[in-house]
């Protein structure tokens, strides 16, 4: 089987240890390729060398988190954009907005969101949008907005049928994580109402590890964990989850070579 992680954060000291074997073992469970988004400009550099080690198996995506956006986030968009005329990236992110750690800024996160959408739509790449206790203000800056040629994917999804829908109607995909292995989660219940056609996996790793790995240290080669929850609660296979959700990716990443 051929899995995607389409958002693992595999430069971060986490893995200082015993990077290349993470790597390694995520290729050896079936998960050929790993979107890496950058966090801040700090990042960069650490993302780029992971992805120039595994060339064929890391892709880099650049973008101010929105938890990083402080009084520099201006210096932080202009090293952005000059990292986007020296390199190819595969998307545009993580972005979006975040009001569960800190509202301190969240004018200043709507601004930044607003740009980073400007910059997915002139250099046409996908958008990789943060909703932490901000789906609705997310969901009406791209109404606002209103740009159909937008793509991309409401990264670790968790919500209701009637948000999913609202998302997939902007032309945006659903990234599912270990979340959805959680027990109970809200999720379970909406992905029955959601064509797999919407469906993206993803790991956040070192984040949010999936069950039976819940608290500790995630890592891409859980993705097919991932993907037999998804299984199960679609009452289909494996194989059709790895099939449809590599082509979902395939699609969705234009420049990302099968």
């Amino acid at each position: 089987m051929d899995f995607v992680d389409t958002h693992t954060h595999l430069y971060l000291d986490e893995f200082n240890e015993d990077r290349s074997t993470v790597v390694e073992n995520a290729i050896r469970a079936g998960v050929g390729r790993m979107m890496l988004p950058n966090i801040d400009s700090a990042t960069v550099l650490p993302m780029l060398s992971l992805c120039d080690a595994y060339p064929e198996n890391c892709f880099p995506m650049i973008g101010l988190h929105p938890t990083s956006v402080k009084e520099n986030y201006k210096d932080e968009l202009a090293a952005m954009e000059c990292w986007l005329l020296d390199r190819k990236f595969y998307a545009i992110g993580e972005c979006g907005i975040d009001l569960y750690w800190d509202k301190t800024f969240a004018t200043e996160q709507e601004f930044v969101f607003r740009h980073h959408i400007d910059l997915a739509r002139a250099y046409d790449l996908p958008l990789i949008v943060h909703i932490r206790e901000s789906f609705n203000e997310v969901i009406k800056i791209l109404k606002d907005v209103n740009k159909p040629d937008l793509r991309g994917i409401f990264h670790c999804f968790s919500g209701s049928v009637e948000q999913a829908k609202q998302a997939i109607g902007l032309g945006f995909s659903l990234g599912l994580g270990g979340v959805i292995t959680f027990k109970n989660n809200k999720m379970q219940e909406t992905l029955k109402h959601i064509g797999t056609e919407h469906l993206l996996l993803e790991t956040d790793a070192p984040f949010l590890a999936p069950v039976p790995y819940r608290g500790k240290r995630n890592e891409p080669s859980y993705i097919p964990l991932v993907a037999e929850k998804v299984a199960e609660i679609k009452g289909i296979s494996v194989e059709e989850v790895a099939r449809v959700t590599t082509e979902n990716a395939l699609r969705l990443f234009t420049n990302l070579r099968a």
